[in-house]
């Protein structure tokens, strides 16, 4: 029998991390059948309405076929001269199914054409003749309905395939209210273990880590064993690229152990490669107008090519923990990305058909260290849906019978009007919430102000599953770990922190780290104990910025100390081979009665083999704290004189 008492409820007050799940819980988890599963959140497509596309072009700020939000005109007008957007007309008038703006990425990346119109939309050349980009949506529209004609022709093979699988793997637990659904994601499993459904609980069971407790002396990153991930996106000339070990790092901050994600090795780029205004990369628009002759062009064909020099020096210098890697996170969209990466070359290191190769299943941002690490949380955190299914299956058995009773439905069928304030409010909605992502506190404080937005303003509509979860723009804020955004509405714009979601829990209860919810502590020390009933909103004991900017130095300075302590011990490990090699090469010359002269190294070969064996952080460190010395010994002997 389910428990429904403070047992559960304990489960749930901290994420679940997926390879550290407690013992208690992960004994009872039992798959759920297909039958059973949550709302994913997929949008299905709208049909098209006369009163929304006029000649495919939108007047609307939504575009209900590519199913895509925008913030003002000029963005909608130049979706509407999209790739994307004319693809999905002329796929609506063959009849085939549009694609969301992921689904359509991924499938020009499976092309290798070129689509001129998507590498720089803007060009005068490209909308006096569209024929490239045409030809490669012809091309791309016969693919879609060939695809679509396998797979009606072979449904069967298609379904003991694999084909069509949600994302998200969800499991259930007689520990928790049978409401309650825990989800993984497919892409942390194996093919081996996704092909086998039924033993998918054996195998998370089999995933499950010993945290790994802090030393002092943390072992170098090159000598790590432990299983470990490797991750990386490449476009619009940034690179970031990461490994990070699976199990999670434990360590005592205040007396309190707190697990965090240990970061094995990370490194970032990037290279002025893409055109300014137009978009694209340079080696695209060569590709489809010919090579250009003007300084810019000039500089970008030589930044992609230091880029892609660059990138696979760092790929073949982390070889070894790439190769260990249990599961190799890829983003690359693009021909040229795609190429830079899985290009034949020699020593090449990643390829297209190794069987560790995943896609990011959701959405991402620009290629930077907080984007990979924001994805590693959102792979390697338990979704958690509380959903009474057993209404959900009430409601659409009723909705079955309603449709099977009902006449035949007219040939356009017509939605609800909205009246004037529900329209604002999902206006409203639509914006707050696209400013909320892109973490942008002051445009959505102007947004607040200027429509003059109530501090109890509630997402509309109610009853979908985001708004659900996430009823308010706090709400929204802190699931998104955004302390500046927390600060700013409540201090700033005076949200109400009190209200509940549709599961009784409240903006700080969605907060999953430590410095969103010591942006909650700080405002209820500056708003005062009369601004809001804190007890009621959950937020603990107040707390002074200045007391959080002491803690945040003081790790600072920790983290200083070890490092200083780690770069001394380096140096003492270097001096002692040095001294090892000076012995050696005396023993030599005693030995042979040869001149010490002849076996001297030259300073150049000295700093080859001091920098052996480094990884290319420790080589840049060690070269900067040279030329440091470099430039004290001058200045000493400069005032010297």
């Amino acid at each position: 029998m389910a428990s429904n008492g403070p047992q559960a409820e304990d489960f749930l007050k901290r994420p679940l991390y997926v390879y550290d799940l407690p013992a208690d819980l992960l004994s009872t988890l039992t798959i759920k059948s297909s039958t059973s599963l949550p709302p994913t959140g997929t949008v299905t497509p709208a049909t098209s309405e006369s009163s929304e596309k006029e000649n495919g072009i939108p007047t609307t700020n939504t575009c209900t076929l590519c199913q895509i939000s925008f913030q003002n005109v000029q963005e909608h007008r130049d979706h509407a001269r999209s790739d994307h957007h004319r693809y999905n007309i002329k796929a609506q008038l063959r009849g085939n199914r549009p694609l969301t703006e992921t689904e359509f990425t991924k499938a020009i990346g499976d092309i290798d054409e070129s689509i001129s119109g998507s590498e720089s939309s803007e060009s005068d050349e490209e909308e006096d003749d569209p024929r490239s980009s045409d030809s490669t949506l012809v091309a791309l529209l016969k693919k879609q309905a060939k695809i679509s004609q396998e797979t009606a022709g072979s449904e069967e093979s298609h379904k003991k395939a694999g084909a069509g699988r949600q994302p998200i793997v969800w499991f259930s637990s007689s520990k928790l209210s049978p409401n309650t659904s825990l989800g993984v994601y497919r892409a942390l499993f194996t093919n081996e273990e996704q092909d086998e459904v039924d033993h998918m609980t054996e195998s998370l069971r089999k995933k499950q880590l010993q945290p790994i407790k802090r030393a002092n002396n943390s072992a170098p990153a090159a000598r790590y064993s432990g299983p470990h991930v490797f991750m990386c996106m490449i476009g619009g000339g940034h690179f970031a690229a990461m490994i990070i070990a699976l199990a999670p790092e434990v360590q005592k901050r205040g007396g309190v152990e707190e697990r965090q994600a240990k970061v094995i090795a990370h490194k970032t780029f990037h290279r002025y490669t893409t055109r300014r205004k137009q978009g694209g990369s340079q080696s695209a628009s060569d590709a489809s107008r010919g090579a250009a002759h003007s300084a810019g062009s000039g500089l970008r064909r030589y930044n992609e090519a230091a880029l892609e020099k660059d990138i696979r020096d760092l790929l073949r210098d982390w070889k070894d923990m790439i190769d260990t890697a249990q599961l190799v996170f890829v983003r690359a969209t693009g021909n040229t990305n795609r190429r830079t990466l899985f290009g034949s070359y020699e020593g090449q290191v990643l390829k297209h058909n190794d069987p560790r190769m995943r896609n990011f299943p959701f959405s991402t941002r620009r290629a930077t260290q907080a984007e990979l690490m924001r994805c590693f949380k959102e792979l390697t955190r338990v979704k958690v849906s509380q959903i009474d299914e057993a209404a959900l299956a009430a409601a659409e058995a009723k909705q079955r019978e309603t449709v099977s009773k009902s006449p035949k439905p007219a040939s356009q069928p017509k939605k609800p009007k909205l009246s004037e304030e529900d329209e604002a409010a999902m206006l409203h909605t639509s914006q707050i919430q696209a400013l909320i992502r892109r973490s942008k506190a002051p445009a959505l404080l102007s947004y607040i102000s200027n429509n003059t937005i109530s501090p109890s303003f509630k997402f509309f509509p109610a009853d979908s599953l985001q708004n659900h979860h996430s009823p308010t723009p706090l709400h929204l804020a802190a699931n998104s770990d955004s302390p500046a955004l927390v600060t700013s509405l409540l201090t700033k714009a005076s949200f109400d922190p009190t209200i509940q979601n549709g599961e009784g829990k409240t903006p700080f209860d969605l907060a999953r780290d430590r410095d969103t919810r010591d942006a909650f502590r700080v405002a209820r020390y500056e708003l005062g104990e009369s601004a809001w009933d804190w007890e009621a909103a959950h937020v603990p004991s107040p707390m002074a910025r200045a007391e959080v900017d002491r803690r945040q130095e003081q790790e600072r300075e920790d983290a200083a100390k070890e490092e200083a302590s780690r770069r001394q011990a380096e140096m003492q490990r270097l001096k002692a081979e040095e001294a090892a090699s000076a012995a050696s090469a005396e023993s030599k010359k005693n030995a042979g009665g040869r001149k010490l002269a002849s076996l001297e190294k030259t300073a150049a070969e000295k700093r080859e083999d001091e920098m052996r064996g480094m990884t290319p952080e420790m080589r840049m460190r060690l070269e900067r704290e040279r030329r440091a010395r470099a430039a004290e010994e001058r200045i000493r002997k400069m005032q010297g004189k």
